[in-house]
């Protein structure tokens, strides 16, 4: 089997895997069917799309987006400000600033990436409130959009269709692709994925509807006002560490998975494609940096073979489950695991 699941069987279904992402691609047989175990999710938009093929011609050109490259520069000045004020902070400051990390963090990572992006667990109603609440406090595009957008990276990765193509290098994929235009591939692909079970999420729609001021209270707001009413920490103080720089680390960690985790690493279950193992992009990422792993199985609700090894938010949705709050845990077995890495591998490490 392909799937084991802490709470319930899956689909078992015949092999393919990929040889090559683009050009002449080659499928190896009575391999792993990905559409079979897709299905199993009621999904096939994460899974790569091999009939894919780049447009000939010149690209189009860079168009910036001023806007948003005034925005980035402020911030992350803003941001280094901040490092300055650090040694002035009370320790609840700090303490609370970590908090809202984690907190924002899991947001993206157990919410709009595991749970909505890759629909690889199940989660209650309580617990969805939860990480939308948390997806706006890290305020990285509303919940429906970062799905549709990592979707598309998943089904045309390392592609013109990518929004964030790693072939155009680290700061392209690291934050230079929120600072042009979109390619219009990634327009036209994302346009036509299927979002229907997204758009029948109530909450997702909720904040999607009332995303800017949401962003405005959880982001900035609260961050700020915590420490400033509770414990008479400085208003600047309270604004620029639980706030800004807070949110600035927010955003590099989960653009070092776009750029480092596709770039640095090895690739032990599939060497044909980009995406890396790396550690340290995981322990900054609560999880997400077993990049090659995941790209490779992204139905896996943990993105990786090693259970909670740098990896909280797997910790995280555990608990969830211990708790009752979620279910259904999508899990790749050890088996096809290591067939796998035997097939594809670079040979680089043991399986877990």
């Amino acid at each position: 089997k392909e799937f084991s699941s802490t709470s319930s069987t899956t689909a078992v279904g015949t092999v393919t895997s990929r040889v090559t992402r683009n050009g002449n691609a080659v499928m190896e047989k009575d391999l792993l069917n990905h559409e079979d175990l897709a299905g199993d999710r009621g999904m096939v938009d994460d899974i790569f799309d091999e009939t894919y093929r780049e447009k000939e011609g010149p690209k189009p050109p860079l168009r910036y987006v001023w806007r948003n490259i005034i925005l980035m520069s402020l911030l992350h000045l803003g941001a280094i400000f901040a490092l300055t004020l650090i040694p002035s902070a009370k320790i609840q400051t700090l303490a609370w600033a970590v908090l809202c990390f984690l907190v924002s963090a899991l947001g993206i990572t157990a919410g709009s990436h595991r749970l909505w992006s890759h629909r690889s667990y199940k989660a209650t109603l309580p617990l969805r409130i939860f990480l939308t609440i948390a997806n706006s406090m890290a305020f990285q595009n509303d919940i429906y959009e970062w799905v549709r957008d990592h979707r598309v990276h998943h089904k045309f990765s390392e592609t013109d269709a990518d929004p964030h193509n790693a072939m155009r290098g680290f700061f392209f994929s690291h934050i230079g692709w929120l600072l042009v235009r979109k390619h219009p591939d990634v327009i036209e692909k994302g346009q036509k994925l299927d979002l229907s079970d997204i758009k029948a999420d109530k909450v997702v729609m909720f904040q999607r509807r009332y995303y800017k001021p949401s962003v405005v209270l959880l982001c900035f707001t609260l961050p700020t006002v915590v420490p400033w009413y509770f414990w008479d920490e400085s208003i600047i103080i309270s604004f620029f560490i639980p706030a800004i720089l807070r949110y600035t680390i927010g955003l590099n960690a989960t653009w070092l998975v776009n750029s480092a985790a596709h770039m640095f690493g090895n690739r032990p279950y599939d060497q044909n494609i980009n995406p890396r193992e790396n550690p340290l992009v995981s322990l900054g990422a609560i999880g997400e940096g077993f990049h090659n792993y995941h790209h490779t199985f992204p139905y896996d609700y943990s993105t990786s073979e090693f259970g909670w090894r740098f990896n909280l938010t797997t910790a995280f949705i555990d608990l969830m489950c211990l708790l009752g709050l979620a279910s259904d845990r999508k899990k790749v077995s050890k088996e096809a695991i290591l067939a796998r890495k035997m097939r594809t591998g670079d040979g680089s490490h043991k399986s877990g």
